[in-house]
């Protein structure tokens, strides 16, 4: 069935991510409506209309559902019930499945296993027993992480002798965790891609991210790689779509290695391991906006509509450069509690001679002639959160990321 205009479109959470999507929606007629505990958020503010409750008051969330003709999320840390009670009453795109999966980092290495897809080595880790008994397994360096709700580096330890397993296992709060195999990888790259409701398939190339302090820094596209990875990256991405029967956008991250591993793929080794999926759209998949025909963004409510994927070509080459808040101070309003973090971070930065009394120049990207600004509209900013991001276009990959590199480090004025 298809959801045309000017059906409503619910999302589950309400950050940059909805964000984005609710101004693709608004370009074609569509309504928005935004579940989340928080008020006045980055999607919030441009949606037609705001829930405002806990994920677990699954009234509310019924009531929500029933406002809007499909729902999608913009995160995949939903509780599973409220995905659930969602999925009951309207179409819920990518499915439950998936965001049951993607939440779990050990579930989702188990996935990769059961699916032949390479990944590094692992052990699960409820007891510090497990942990000792891991590292025996698969050795040092290693990483323990938490096995839910961690991102841009949270909830992560790296352990380089078996003798600090318990000052980590105290560290991550003795909770379930999954130990992983430390890697040698050249780059990190990521492909963004869409699945539509007939299984047709579209992907943006593969991507590749640097990152700093654990949080992408800057992507370009498409990446330079040999051939072979590419079509590796393709045939992974697809068995992981198609297994977990997803209609919507999904990222998949890799680790690219310098030398080819045991793999299935094409009968020979490969390069790429995987690392992480996302079954919405990411951030290395913003400078698809401005660079491609189909942004993610369309694509993912093309798909969750039940329309057919769109085209992804790149109509030149690009580069993305987040803005986070260690940038300026403030710039927005901010409640009491908000403005002590906030200068209680402020503190702390000057202390470690980092700048922090600064506030973002947006001359230097207004006023260049390839670049594009994107503001979520966030009320606080401090160090480390995503506060917006920056895109170019040029001739070739290097050439943009010069663009984007160059401009940040004019945002600040003394």
């Amino acid at each position: 069935m298809l959801i045309l205009p000017p059906a409503t479109i619910g999302i589950l959470g309400s950050g940059q991510l909805g964000r984005m999507l609710a101004l693709a929606a608004r370009r074609s007629g569509y309504r928005i409506h935004v579940f989340s505990p928080e008020a006045n958020a980055p999607a919030g503010q441009v949606a037609d209309r705001e829930f405002v409750a806990a994920y677990d008051d699954l009234d509310a969330v019924r009531d929500f559902a029933r406002s809007v003709d499909v729902v999608t999320y913009e995160f995949e840390n939903v509780p599973l019930a409220t995905a659930e009670t969602c999925a009951a009453i309207v179409p819920l795109r990518p499915g439950a499945q998936a965001l049951r999966v993607a939440q779990n980092r050990l579930r989702e290495k188990n996935f990769f296993a059961e699916n032949g897809l390479p990944t590094v080595p692992f052990a699960p880790v409820h007891s510090l027993a497990d942990l000792q008994a891991g590292l025996a397994q698969i050795g040092c360096p290693a990483v323990l992480k938490t096995a839910v709700s961690g991102y841009d580096g949270k909830g992560q330890i790296k352990l380089n002798h078996p003798h600090e397993a318990a000052e980590a296992w105290q560290a991550v709060g003795e909770v379930e965790c999954i130990l992983e195999g430390w890697v040698a990888f050249e780059r990190e790259l990521s492909m963004v891609a869409a699945r539509d409701v007939n299984g047709r398939i579209a992907h943006y190339n593969l991507i590749e991210n640097s990152h700093a302090n654990h949080i992408l820094d800057v992507s370009v596209a498409p990446a330079n790689v040999p051939p072979p990875v590419l079509t590796q990256a393709e045939a992974m991405v697809q068995t992981v779509l198609t297994a977990l029967d997803v209609v919507g956008v999904l990222c998949v991250e890799f680790f690219l290695t310098p030398t080819p591993g045991p793999s299935p793929w094409n009968g020979e080794g490969s390069r790429l391991l995987l690392n992480e999926i996302a079954p919405r759209p990411h951030n290395s998949g913003h400078l698809t906006i401005e660079a491609c025909v189909t942004s993610q963004f369309e694509q993912q409510l093309r798909t969750v509509c039940g329309l057919p994927v769109g085209d992804t070509s790149y109509l030149r080459p690009a580069a993305m450069a987040n803005l986070l808040g260690d940038l300026w101070d403030f710039l927005y309003e901010e409640t009491k509690e908000q403005k002590a973090q906030r200068e209680e971070s402020v503190n702390n930065l000057r202390q470690s001679a980092k700048s922090a009394d600064k506030i973002p120049d947006w001359t230097a990207v207004l006023t260049h002639p390839h670049l594009k600004l994107h503001l979520y509209g966030k009320k606080s900013a401090r160090p480390g959160r995503k506060m917006g991001h920056i895109t170019a276009l040029a001739d070739t990959v290097e050439a943009a990321e010069k663009i984007v590199r160059g401009a940040r480090g004019k945002l600040v004025i003394e």
